[in-house]
């Protein structure tokens, strides 16, 4: 098989995604990495899995809301940057 330029390897990825949703429902298709997602907040809060299921998760989702806040400040700052920067 030939190169492909990094918009064919998108096209052809955008592609497969397509093909892959048309024939499977997308929430079963990403099921697994979801989970895999939201287990590692677990793992971050309680790695030895010493406190009770719904304190585990309660401190969870405080890390998930954590991570997601952190995102958002990061792509604020990001955008007044730019937007000083006259890049906008």
């Amino acid at each position: 098989m030939s190169e492909l330029s990094p918009s064919e390897r998108s096209l052809r990825a955008r592609l497969a995604a397509h093909a892959l949703h048309a024939c499977r429902d997308s929430r079963e298709v990403t099921a697994p990495a979801r989970a895999a997602f939201l287990n590692r907040f677990q793992d971050q809060v309680d790695p030895d899995r010493l406190l009770s299921p719904q304190e585990r998760a309660r401190r969870a989702e405080q890390a998930r809301k954590a991570h997601f806040t952190r995102l958002a400040l990061q792509s604020a700052r990001t955008r007044r940057t730019r937007s000083v920067g006259g890049r906008r």
